[in-house]
Order: structure tokens, then C-alpha cells, then sequence
């Protein structure tokens, strides 16, 4: 089988487990599953049910782990990263919540403010390919 279509597939499988995983939250728990929000009430320690946050993370994060996934574009200078990161989490907030708050759930429900939220993530990801491949980085 020839690489990009194994990436197919396994975008589409992980993209399948998202829907499947942020669907079962609302069923089960009635919540919404956007990760800044679980993550950020998770980390401010906000009162409640805090078990669900950890096991909700947890089961982003650990199969990953299990499957020996290893990211290997991380740059060595870690600093980038956590800069990047801070980033996003002002994003987030300044967004009112992330890509899967927006983009699986908010897309989901027709909203309208998630419809503008995407598109926005979407156009400045697409301006960022842009100007890595074809600016900065050639």
C-alpha cells in the first residue's frame, strides 16, 4: 500500500475516533468536547466534576502513547514549543474555545459563530503552510 494512502486512512480513522469520542461525551455526559475548555477548567482546578476532565485527556492522550506514536517534529529548542502552545491558548479564549470545540461540535450544532471560528482556523493555517513552504522556510 503506498504511504499518502495509508495517511488517508489513518486521518480518517483518527478523525472517526474524535467524532466517536466527542459524540459519547455528549450522550453520556452531556458536555461539549472542546479540549481548551477541558483542559483549561482541568488545570484552573475549577470545581466539579474533575474525574471526567482527567479521563476525557487521558483518552486523547494515552493511545497514542500505547500505539508507540512518537512526534518527531517537535524542534529540539523545546522554547518554541511552549511559545507555540502559550499561543494557542490565548487563541482559544480569544476564540471561545478551539478547533474541537468549534469545528467537530460547534459544525455539528450549525452554529454559526463555530462556521466563522473554522473558517478562520482553517484560512490561517492554509496562510501559514503558504508562507513556511513558499517564504520563510524555502
Amino acid at each position: 500500500m503506498h504511504i499518502a494512502s495509508v495517511d488517508i486512512w489513518r486521518a480518517l480513522a483518527g478523525g472517526a475516533l474524535i467524532g466517536a469520542g466527542s459524540a459519547t461525551l455528549l450522550l453520556l455526559n452531556g458536555r461539549i468536547a472542546g479540549v481548551s475548555g477541558i483542559l483549561g477548567n482541568l488545570v484552573r482546578g475549577v470545581s466539579g466534576d474533575q474525574g471526567w476532565r482527567i479521563a476525557f485527556i487521558a483518552g486523547l492522550s494515552l493511545p497514542a502513547w500505547f500505539c508507540g506514536v512518537h512526534v518527531t517534529l517537535l524542534p529540539r529548542d523545546w522554547s518554541l514549543s511552549i511559545i507555540a502552545g502559550l499561543l494557542v491558548g490565548i487563541g482559544t479564549q480569544l476564540g471561545s474555545g478551539c478547533t474541537s470545540g468549534h469545528g467537530v461540535c460547534g459544525l455539528a450544532n450549525l452554529s454559526l459563530r463555530s462556521l466563522v471560528a473554522t473558517l478562520t482556523f482553517m484560512s490561517a493555517a492554509a496562510a501559514t503552510v503558504f508562507v513556511v513552504r513558499h517564504g520563510v522556510g524555502s
